[in-house]
């Protein structure tokens, strides 16, 4: 290896180290973490669901976090009723080509949603059109509105009943958070509901 893929290496991984030791310190992340598994653990008790949407790395958290539920995180259980808005590609291009991509997530907020469901949005930015116009939705829809941002949290803070901010500004660094606070989220949920008190 040469000196700049040794730099770049090392100063990635503190700076990931830092934000990780800063998320870990910070009551108000602490405190939407357990807020995001009491909402949606009394969502999914009551027989409603939860929707999950975000663009690109924030797509694939949105796959993830979905399939943690529908399959099972810790233990087996039976799976519980999680949609990712990102994967039917009939959907997304049909809303893209003829409302626009700002709506992709919207109109599957608006034909999918009902009231006392769960949507959260995930943004790094906190500024994706798609993602704030879903949480105007769901909103409309009378849904509980979660976030998953950065340090920055845009527009996405006051369309948000709970909002986790990571604290970086790195895309690549946020992301990691996102899914550590997701594992969280969904452990404290299972748990909750299928009666585990095992720790992971």
């Amino acid at each position: 290896m040469d000196s700049f893929e040794q730099q770049f290496v090392n100063e990635y991984l503190e700076e990931s180290r830092h934000a990780q030791e800063e998320f870990i310190k910070s009551n108000e992340n602490k405190k939407a973490i357990f807020a995001c598994a009491d909402l949606i653990t009394d969502a999914l008790k009551s027989g409603h669901k939860l929707l999950i949407a975000g663009n690109g790395g924030s797509a694939g958290d949105a796959q993830h976090i979905a399939g943690e539920f529908l399959s099972r995180l810790f233990f087996d259980h039976a799976p519980l009723p999680a949609i990712a808005l990102t994967t039917d590609t009939s959907v997304l291009t049909a809303v893209g080509n003829d409302y626009g991509y700002d709506h992709v997530f919207e109109r599957q907020v608006l034909g999918l949603g009902a009231e006392r469901d769960v949507f959260l949005g995930i943004s790094t930015s906190g500024k994706s059109r798609n993602v704030l116009r879903a949480l105007e939705a769901a909103r409309s829809r009378r849904m509980t509105t979660l976030g998953f941002t950065g340090s920055s949290p845009g527009g996405m803070k006051e369309l948000c009943d709970y909002i986790l901010c990571a604290p970086s500004a790195k895309t690549s660094v946020i992301q990691q958070i996102h899914i550590v606070a997701a594992h969280l989220v969904c452990g404290l949920v299972e748990a909750r509901i299928f009666g585990s008190k095992k720790c992971p």
